[in-house]
């Protein structure tokens, strides 16, 4: 479920550059400095091992079905995962363990983030 719904590709720094070629125990720690910028502000993938470490399986399962973000990430498809597979992502999350810090706060609109940042949608030449 973890490689088919993509989520190394914003939650793991370096992952989409890299060709996935990031070791696994450096999975799911987040995006690290790298910022999605848009009309919305600007947004740092989570880490999921924090996240989901501070959570019971029942809680993540409904935490996930009823997550509601800000872009890039695709809440309305992970609402959709069956519970069975969110269960299945919890306790693979569960097994490489709660390391890492938080991710970088939200920033608004107004605000500019320091690079690096991803600007979606790209910024007119």
């Amino acid at each position: 479920m973890m490689i088919v719904g993509s989520c190394n590709d914003c939650h793991t720094a370096g992952f989409a550059p890299s060709d996935g070629k990031v070791p696994e125990k450096d999975w799911l720690l987040g995006s690290g400095p790298l910022g999605y910028r848009g009309p919305w502000g600007t947004t740092y993938a989570p880490n999921l091992r924090v996240t989901a470490g501070g959570m019971t399986e029942d809680q993540w399962v409904k935490f996930s079905k009823e997550l509601k973000s800000r872009p890039p990430m695709p809440w309305f498809n992970l609402n959709q995962w069956a519970e069975s597979d969110l269960r299945a992502l919890y306790q693979y999350i569960k097994h490489l363990g709660p390391v890492g810090e938080p991710a970088q706060a939200y920033l608004p609109p107004d605000k500019t983030p320091k690079p690096p940042y991803v600007q979606w949608p790209a910024a007119p030449k």
